[in-house]
């Protein structure tokens, strides 16, 4: 496998993929310790979820530059499971949870991502940023304050007076660094100076403020081998089973929209059904190390492109980077100020939500602009995949509404005395009850031939309706014959039993083909 398939591995570039590397490794550290108290798990089992998960992602994912960890959107559904069952059902789930991932990518179930519209990936970016936006309202409460509340960490008394002035100044000075840095010099990414400046400054003042260390200690072991410690019968499996096929899905719909969106940004295409199957190899292998599983991390991954990080080395090199603070360097880590990493996050935001999105509001078709609303308000509200799969079903809708409002028709009479219907527009559920509304059998002529070269028979409904059609005929004593049936059309019609061809059969349909309706064939007739 090609590791450095987008970008040639020069000296410049390595430097650029370590430093990238570094900078989403400390940015993953009060993440992963944040998303670990919301699922009611030790810390440690949320950073070797962020070390293993993004270590195979970045590996054999469907993307270099993607950046994959545990995940708040994962978390909320994982805490009740925990409360209920306890971690070793949590890892049991994330092994099941990994298996149904890889499965999907296996049957290229990946490709169902490119059915998400426009205005549906706005609205996820959008909901997505003000969502890392909110998660970082917890840094701004006194250390020592959250308390557990049976669905996962919440509580704590907020920051007021001068140690809140000091840690918003602080994320001032952090972002401000971010900002203005790229003008005058790329050596070191922008988000990496920002914290680096502003630890140097909160340790060498001794400046009293929130830190990494206020939160867990990160300090820890190499992950083990660990089977989950479940019964092995089907009672465990029907408790498993419906949330590892919530956090599966939720997984792999974060991880492709966040391709989609990597990929955007990068100039890259492709790799869906791989990043399935790469995210169901981590988390599978993270169940039997102590992990809580995770999937693509949008924020991270913006962190990652923005510091310059375009191939797989900036993965690794996070994952990496990140098993040595928990092995070696977790003192050091400990003293930086959440300040840093808040300014960091809040750049993120301001980089992710798609600011263009409000001024086309009052430009785009009145239902994308709704659906933009929609999924940004569910995401924030609920989660990403029931954002997503909500905005997908009302543009689907929406867009069969706008289908079933175009069929009409065109009329003509022949020579011989028939009345020909041109019909305009495909015949499915949504436009049935409009496509009978265009006939008038009790006035018609005694032949009566429905042209489809204009048109398409896409479902059973439209088989219905031509069946019901030819029944109001037949009780007129009329006759209806089809004409221009499409290869598809002409299957479907055939394989139900409509069809009664009255003329020799043209392969090709390049000429009018007369078919009679059988009738009859439908319950009810």
């Amino acid at each position: 496998m090609n590791l450095i398939p987008t970008e040639r591995l020069t000296p410049a570039r390595l430097r650029i993929e370590l430093l990238s590397g570094l900078t989403v490794a400390l940015a993953l550290v009060p993440e992963a310790v944040a998303f670990a108290f919301v699922a009611g798990v030790h810390p440690l089992v949320g950073l070797y979820a962020a070390f293993l998960v993004g270590l195979i992602t970045a590996l054999i994912g469907g993307r270099p530059g993607m950046i994959s960890g545990a995940t708040g959107a994962l978390a909320v559904v994982m805490v009740a499971l925990v409360a209920q069952h306890g971690v070793e059902y949590l890892f049991a789930t994330v092994v099941l949870m990994g298996l149904l991932q890889i499965s999907a990518g296996a049957l290229g179930w990946g490709k169902f991502i490119r059915l998400v519209p426009h205005p549906v990936m706005l609205g996820f970016v959008n909901g997505l940023a003000i969502v890392i936006f909110l998660a970082q309202m917890s840094q701004f409460k006194v250390p020592g304050t959250m308390v557990e509340t049976g669905h996962g960490v919440g509580g704590g008394e907020w920051l007021s007076g001068m140690p809140l002035a000091l840690m918003l100044g602080l994320v001032a000075l952090t972002m401000a660094i971010i900002w203005a840095l790229p003008k005058f010099t790329r050596v070191v990414p922008a988000p990496l100076a920002g914290i680096g400046i502003v630890a140097a400054i909160v340790i060498g003042f001794g400046i009293d403020v929130p830190r990494v260390g206020d939160l867990a200690s990160i300090q820890g072991g190499l992950p083990a081998f660990h089977i989950p410690t479940v019964p092995l019968n089907f009672e465990t499996f029907q408790i498993v089973l419906p949330y590892a096929v919530i956090l599966a899905a939720i997984g792999l719909i974060e991880s492709l929209l966040t391709l989609n969106l990597v990929g955007e940004m990068t100039g890259t295409r492709g790799g869906a059904s791989q990043e399935c199957v790469a995210q169901g190899i981590a988390n599978t292998v993270t169940g039997f190390f102590g992990g809580m599983g995770g999937c693509a991390m949008i924020g991270q991954s913006m962190i990652n492109v923005k510091s310059g990080g375009r191939t797989r080395v900036a993965g690794i090199a996070a994952a990496l980077f990140l098993l040595t603070f928990i092995l070696f360097a977790s003192p050091m880590i400990e003293l930086i100020p959440l300040a840093a990493l808040v300014g960091v996050m809040f750049m993120v935001v301001i980089g992710t939500f798609a600011w263009n999105s409000l001024t086309i509001l009052a430009r785009v078709p009145k239902m994308d602009a709704f659906v933009i609303l929609l999924v940004t308000v569910v995401t924030v509200l609920e989660d990403l995949a029931v954002a997503v799969v909500v905005g997908v079903i009302v543009s689907a809708l929406a867009y069969a509404w706008n289908n079933a409002r175009r069929i009409h028709a065109k009329t003509y009479a022949t020579p011989e005395g028939a009345k020909v219907y041109q019909i305009q527009g495909p015949l499915f559920f949504g436009s049935a009850e409009g496509f009978s509304e265009l006939f008038n059998p009790e006035e018609d002529p005694q032949t009566v031939i429905v042209d489809f070269a204009d048109s398409r028979v896409v479902d059973q409904s439209a088989l219905q309706a031509i069946e019901a059609l030819a029944t109001k005929y037949e009780a007129q004593g009329k006759r209806v014959q089809l004409r221009h049936l499409s290869r598809d059309c002409h299957r479907l019609l055939k394989k139900a039993g409509h069809l009664v061809i009255d003329s020799d059969d043209d392969p090709d349909y390049a000429l009018a083909v007369n078919y009679g309706v059988r009738t009859g064939i439908l319950g009810g007739h």
